[in-house]
């Protein structure tokens, strides 16, 4: 295709007729492989006289082919672009780099990435000689535009695939230096200097990530380029060309160039650091501290601003933590905390006085005068110094009366946003030792208030204080009787908000009043069933992916979890929420569901442990995880092999195993008819079969069955010593077990009903103990074997006694007591004796075929002899 025709249906694909744009895409895609086809899109990228929406429309198509083409994925994959095609292109894209407008430049340098990361340097070698030549030619920009591509591929690399940069730093750095050094000395640079001066930071900060280079070891090497960097660093911006708007000088090239020339600074500090920088530091750290650092915390114009103009986005960055990573503000909290972590004794008490000193002028301002937004950075800085100041005496112990004096009285102030940081900080210190509970008292119930207030910060603001005051709560009272209209907020609240946060607000609430909650658990279910839906919703809206909603749905599915646990001892509760939850559970079961398919998970695993019964429609659900085990949900499988597992969390592994082959014998043949296997363990069966290693009635129950099902095997799978075996200890445990089952019934005809261990010893719990003390086992345990104690002594219990008292029943209560297997109404004794009496029968049937078919031999013999006489 010539390039007339080319451009004839790039243009094609710009119409608004959505058939001639169809037929533009087919004639694009029907040519791409064709050869020379890659070659004539960057002439017509290049040509200045054909139309800039045509070449347009050739950049993003060079820019994807290649993206696609260039290097295939797979390794034995043939690539579709030709050799010769490929050589042309590099030989091209380097020189026409600098000459299209940015525009295009910016669609070219995609492609240049991705050749130089897959070409350089194996099959580009010379594109470094290039670089070099036109670093000393007028060909300035492009060489330093591709030298940026070039170090960029390395600046996460380290070890041996980091050696190129040293060549790249040696060829170039020197060329470097000097022409920066000539744009500094520029008297009046325009813009376009900037730019150049911005590609050799950026050069420069990629050869610097993860290690200085060895070139740049020479102390003269590495000055000549710090004076330059504190040269930009300390020179005024251009007055000329600089936007009036501060929100755009962001993007301008002059202050491009400083936010560079501070990073490579502040990179080269953090990597080499140097122990005496606080001294230098410290002669001007009250004027970094208190003229630089502190007017950063302090509430500005641009958050008044949004705070009136769009509340919803105010909240949102105030907390996104990707906000945090690029806030000032966030930096200069980061940087007071460090500063009294590290330097405290010179700096806390000199800090603190600065604060109270900000107060001290607030409380004596008149209305009009008062420096409101002063006292809400003063307040931000008590805040982030909590942990600090809660730890550290004089100030421990004055917590209290700065909280009363200075933070409570600004929660009717007239101000919106010192009533929100009023809620934060109280919400910081409500863990401390209220001397007084009437303190404590006053300030929830001032954070509860807070969540009527008409500005939606404030209410944010209060309910992540409520958070905090109710795990600090111990007298519930203070929040029972208005728990109803705290919910009702709360909702409110989501429905405007799409916050985690604020779901974890709601779990420890749920938490904390346990069963109590158990009157607002349907309705709760159904508002967070309404609020993960809208919060996937906006999630699947948001093209970029980085909307909180995903975030807060996956908090409204674990507020779930935790109402469903809540109520765990009411089971009849289930059955009216599982209606909620049903659709949720549904839909997150397929591949929609990847990213919460764990919580999802324990929401099945609550309703169906917990509800009095398990309903078709959720049995509805195990085709669903079926296929999803089946392709992508395999990956979770590892969390399941983790190494720390306690046995409490190991034991339901076998008794699910259990469950399955008692219910579904003859439809396992793979599983189930493979009892020969068991043979083969010659170590583990004598273990199996010794006296007391089976301890309890249920187990001897089931190796007896398990070993009386081995006696019709084959005499090829069961030999004679094996059976021998097998009947032996069949007998002995069937034995044992009667006379276990006996001295139960005994027991239960003598009304025992011993609740606590007393004399009751098992042979294991002799070793144990013996072990212990020769091992120097700690009596306190921990929690793992506490909990197994507890088990054991319930387990205990349950086998002495069969009937207990009311307010004994929960401990007694073990979930295997619910547990109906197809195995309950067998006899063990009458299973072996039927199965016996069977074999006999097989065995007799046996002989008396076989009798026959020797008399049919008889007289066929016979009869042969006979014809043979005659």
């Amino acid at each position: 295709m010539d390039l007339q025709s080319l451009a004839i249906i790039l243009q094609g694909a710009l119409s608004p007729n959505p058939s001639e744009r169809k037929a533009a895409e087919d004639g694009l895609n029907q040519y791409q492989y064709a050869p020379q086809h890659l070659v004539r899109l960057l002439q017509i990228i290049v040509e200045e006289n054909c139309d800039m929406a045509v070449r347009q429309v050739a950049s993003i198509s060079f820019k994807n082919f290649i993206a696609k083409n260039w290097a295939p994925h797979d390794p034995g994959e043939q690539s579709k672009i030709l050799p010769d095609d490929k050589e042309v292109v590099r030989q091209n894209i380097l020189n026409f780099v600098a000459q299209v407008p940015p525009l295009l430049r910016a669609q070219l340098g995609e492609c240049l990435k991705t050749i130089v990361h897959a070409d350089y340097p194996e099959q580009w070698p010379t594109l470094l000689h290039w670089v070099k030549h036109n670093l000393q030619d007028q060909q300035v920009y492009g060489a330093l535009f591709v030298l940026r591509i070039l170090s960029r591929k390395y600046e996460f690399k380290s070890d041996e695939e980091r050696i190129p940069v040293h060549h790249i730093v040696e060829e170039t750095f020197p060329h470097l230096l000097n022409i920066f050094n000539r744009l500094v000395q520029i008297v009046n640079p325009s813009i376009e200097v900037a730019d150049l001066i911005k590609l050799i930071c950026k050069i420069f900060w990629s050869s610097i990530y993860l290690e200085v280079p060895k070139q740049l070891f020479d102390p003269n090497v590495f000055n000549a380029w710090m004076i330059l960097f504190l040269n930009i660093l300390e020179r005024p911006v251009p007055v000329e060309g600089q936007p009036a708007d501060p929100e755009l000088r962001k993007s301008w090239g002059w202050w491009k160039v400083k936010k560079w020339t501070v990073h490579i600074l502040n990179r080269l500090y953090t990597r080499i650091p140097k122990s005496n920088m606080y001294s230098q530091l410290q002669p001007k750290l009250d004027v970094v501290l208190f003229e630089i650092i502190f007017p950063l915390m302090c509430f500005s114009d641009n958050d008044q601003r949004l705070w009136d103009e769009d509340p919803h986005e105010y909240v949102r960055k105030g907390y996104d933590i990707i906000e945090d990573l690029y806030s000032p503000r966030t930096a200069a909290m980061d940087f007071v905390s460090e500063l009294v972590r590290k330097r405290g004794k010179d700096n806390l008490q000199k800090f603190l006085l600065f604060i109270v000193e900000v107060f001290k002028r607030y409380d004596e301002a008149a209305a009009e005068y008062k420096p409101y937004r002063q006292k809400d950075g003063a307040l931000l800085a008590i805040g982030a110094l909590c942990d600090k100041l809660k730890q550290t005496e004089p100030y421990k112990s004055e917590l209290e009366r700065m909280l009363v004096q200075h933070v409570f009285p600004e929660f009717s102030s007239p101000v919106g946003h010192l009533r929100a940081k009023a809620a934060w900080v109280a919400g910081q210190y409500a863990h401390i030792n209220f001397s007084d509970p009437n303190n404590f008292r006053r300030a929830l119930h001032s954070v509860v208030a807070g969540m009527r207030d008409p500005e939606l910060p404030v209410r944010v603001d209060s309910v992540f204080a409520l958070r905090s005051f109710v795990e600090a709560c111990n007298d519930l009272g203070e929040i029972r009787p208005i728990l109803p209209q705290l919910l009702d907020e709360f909702f409110k609240l989501m429905n405007e908000v799409e916050n985690e946060d604020l779901v974890f607000t709601l779990e420890t609430i749920v938490d904390k009043f346990g069963e109590e909650m158990a009157p607002y658990a349907l309705g709760l279910c159904q508002n967070l069933a309404a609020a993960f839906w809208k919060c996937m919703n906006t999630a699947e809206a948001d093209e970029e992916g980085d909307d909180p909603g995903a975030l807060a749905a996956v908090g409204c599915l674990r507020a779930i979890s935790t109402i469903l646990e809540s109520v765990s001892r009411l089971p009849h509760l289930f059955v009216h929420i599982e209606p909620t939850l049903l659709p949720i559970m549904c839909r997150m079961l397929t591949t929609d569901g990847q990213e919460v398919f764990e919580e999802v998970l324990e929401i099945v695993s609550y309703m169906t442990f917990f509800s009095p019964t398990i309903s078709l429609e959720m049995w509805s659900l195990w085709p669903l995880m079926m296929e999803a085990l089946a392709d992508w949900a395999i990956d979770f499988f590892p969390v399941m092999g983790d190494k720390n597992l306690e046995d409490s969390d190991i034991e339901p592994a076998p008794k699910l195993i259990q469950v399955v082959f008692q219910n579904c014998r003859g439809q396992l043949f793979s599983f189930f008819y493979v009892p020969f296997i068991f043979l083969q363990w010659d170590i583990m069966f004598p273990l199996l079969c010794e006296d007391g290693y089976i301890t309890w009635e249920h187990d001897k129950k089931v190796c007896c069955l398990g070993l009386t099902s081995l006696l019709p095997l084959p005499a090829d799978q069961l030999p004679g010593e094996a059976l021998e075996r097998v009947f032996k200890s069949t007998l002995d445990l069937l034995v044992a077990y009667k006379d276990q089952v006996a001295e139960a019934l005994k027991e239960e005809e003598e009304g025992e009903d011993d609740d606590d261990m007393g004399n009751f010893q098992t042979d294991e719990e002799d070793d144990d103990a013996d072990s212990d003390k020769d091992m120097g086992v700690d009596e306190d345990g921990d929690e793992a074997d506490s909990v197994k104690l507890q088990k054991l002594a319930a387990r205990a219990r349950a086998f002495r006694s069969t009937e207990s008292d009311d307010e004994d029943s929960d401990d007694d209560f073990s979930d295997d007591e619910e547990l109906q297997s197809p195995i309950d109404d067998v006899d063990p004794l009458s299973f072996l004796l039927t199965l016996l009496k069977a074999l006999a029968n097989g065995v007799a049937q046996h002989a008396e075929q076989r009798r026959i078919e020797i008399e049919k031999e008889k007289m066929a013999k016979a009869t042969e002899a006979a014809v043979a006489a005659s």
